[in-house]
């Protein structure tokens, strides 16, 4: 007996697939980069320095968790860490932040365009942010430039 579903949409070129799911694999190992050099800015502009400390207890995880993602940082280039201070970032840190904030700021406003509460549309940039592609990226905000009187 031969099962057959109709439902089912066929299977997409496998060269195309494939490149998507290397995209999202991407996008993952970046995601937490991006979510680290955010917070290290958002807490140098608040206190002057980001503290392995303040970073644990904002990304609600253990020191050791910080202090690993903390060395592939510095090994990437993203930041520095000068003795008895904090965390900051470089150039390139502070660029991948500024990327990072403008996706998230451009998400937000168009779910927030589209009705999405602000707690909710807040939340769920934090994920889309990362994941979105640049031309989707410029739909959202020529939409959300439309909408704005």
């Amino acid at each position: 007996m031969t099962s057959q579903n109709t439902n089912c949409n066929p299977l997409i070129d496998a060269d195309l697939q494939s490149a998507s799911f290397r995209e999202t694999r991407r996008a993952h190992r970046l995601e937490i980069v991006e979510d680290y050099v955010e917070l290290i800015d958002d807490l140098i502009a608040a206190r002057g320095e980001a503290r392995q400390v303040d970073i644990a207890e904002r990304l609600g995880v253990a020191q050791p968790t910080v202090a690993k993602m903390l060395k592939r940082l510095i090994e990437e280039g993203f930041v520095v860490q000068q003795p008895y201070r904090g965390v900051f970032l470089t150039a390139l840190g502070k660029n991948l932040a500024s990327e990072a904030r403008e996706r998230h700021r451009v998400v937000e406003a168009f779910l927030l365009a589209l009705g999405i509460s602000p707690e909710t549309a807040r939340r769920d940039a934090e994920g889309i942010e990362h994941h979105v592609s640049a031309e989707t990226l410029e739909v959202f905000r020529d939409f959300t430039a439309r909408r704005t009187p």
